[in-house]
């Protein structure tokens, strides 16, 4: 496994080592021994997976309090995955960082406590997996536009499809404070 750091700490991306010949491959998704050589000691509670058509965008999604790290990565299609650190405080609030994910590079996003997330799907469609490491809670869940200015993310489209919940977000700079994490060094 090869750990890939990214101008976000804490946000990483992982590229398994894959075997394969004519016949197929295999990977490790997640080994917890290898994690926590990494550093990354966590316990993922809850595992989900969501297919999207080409164009969709989902996010920016987090949940504060109750928040959530996850592990992100596509089983088919490709999808342009962002996240964007969002703790009050940090060094790095309001910057984003965004990855391909695709069937093909088997690459996994690690997204940490105190950022939000999102992608959007440039296949035909794409199945998408997360681990997540506290449940979903509907009472803590939150959003960020997916298109705020402010963040200049970089999407590589510019009429996506969203949800009702994902169009009516608010912008950063209007999330109460305390509806956001805050940083600890």
């Amino acid at each position: 496994m090869k750990v890939i750091e990214t101008a976000l700490p804490g946000a990483l991306i992982i590229e398994p080592q894959v075997f394969g010949d004519a016949r197929g491959f295999f990977y490790e998704s997640y080994n917890k021994a290898r994690w926590i050589e990494a550093g990354i000691d966590v316990n993922f509670v809850q595992s989900n997976v969501s297919r999207s058509a080409s164009g969709v965008l989902r996010g920016l999604h987090y949940q504060w309090p109750n928040p959530q790290s996850k592990l992100v990565s596509v089983l088919e299609g490709e999808v342009y995955d962002v996240a964007v650190d969002i703790r009050r405080g940090s060094p790095t609030f309001g910057q984003s960082v965004g990855v391909m994910l695709t069937a093909d590079n088997h690459r996994h996003f690690w997204v940490p406590e105190g950022f939000a997330h999102g992608f959007c799907v440039l296949s035909e469609f794409a199945t998408f997996t997360y681990q997540c490491t506290a449940l979903y809670d509907p009472k803590t869940d939150a959003g960020i536009r997916w298109n705020d200015a402010a963040l200049g993310i970089d999407w590589p489209i510019s009429a996506p499809l969203l949800s009702d919940k994902d169009g009516m977000t608010p912008l950063l700079a209007d999330v109460p404070p305390e509806r956001l994490p805050m940083y600890e060094a």
